[in-house]
């Protein structure tokens, strides 16, 4: 399968190139520093060039089966940016799929219905800048007729890989607190072969 991954500079999209490489997947990535990945493989396809850059995304969408953007927010606009381009580079291309990272701040409250965690007393982060981005980026993938899913983890820290965790759609897993970056990572790989969050998001957590 040939996948094309944003982020793949950053903690949890690195872990993904990997978890693709190791399964003999043909990867594509869109980097604006080439060296800061330092992984050799011929199944591995380096590209320069910036995500708010439309002829970039649109050159490196060539060929590509599967988008997993797991591009963060920066404490910029750059993740609700870029997402206009991708979309309509995906749908120019006729690619169907996209996993992206998103944050558990974008997934259903229990305990203010109608309302999303962000919006809520049930999120602990004085800062909701984060949230609102992925807010935004959430809101453009339902209008898309792509089949998309986001995956929502909560507190990242970078830990080893226990392979063992709960998901949930649209909601965090009860009493979640935490989730590896490993983990993150190994879930949302592997939803390209899957379809059970497809137009979902879904709530990762120990």
């Amino acid at each position: 399968m040939n996948i094309f991954i944003l982020g793949a500079t950053g903690r949890v999209g690195s872990q993904i190139v990997a978890y693709a490489l190791q399964d003999r997947h043909h990867v594509t990535a869109l980097v604006r520093t080439p060296e800061k990945i330092q992984i050799n493989n011929e199944n591995l396809s380096i590209l320069q060039g910036n995500v708010l850059n439309k002829e970039d995304i649109v050159l490196a969408m060539h060929g590509i089966d599967v988008v997993i953007s797991a591009l963060n927010t920066e404490g910029t606009t750059t993740l609700s940016e870029s997402m206009p381009f991708i979309i309509e580079a995906m749908e120019h291309e006729r690619i169907q799929r996209i996993i992206t990272i998103g944050t558990a701040g974008i997934l259903q409250s229990r305990t203010t219905p109608n309302s999303l965690r962000y919006q809520s007393s049930e999120s602990k982060r004085k800062s909701v800048r984060a949230a609102t981005e992925h807010h935004k980026v959430y809101d453009m993938l339902k209008q898309s007729m792509l089949k998309w899913t986001i995956v929502c983890p909560t507190y990242l820290p970078d830990g080893e890989r226990l392979g063992k965790y709960r998901v949930e759609r649209d909601y965090l897993p009860e009493g979640g607190v935490e989730i590896s970056v490993s983990d993150t990572a190994e879930f949302t790989f592997s939803q390209i072969n899957a379809s059970d969050y497809i137009e979902s998001r879904v709530g990762i957590a120990y």
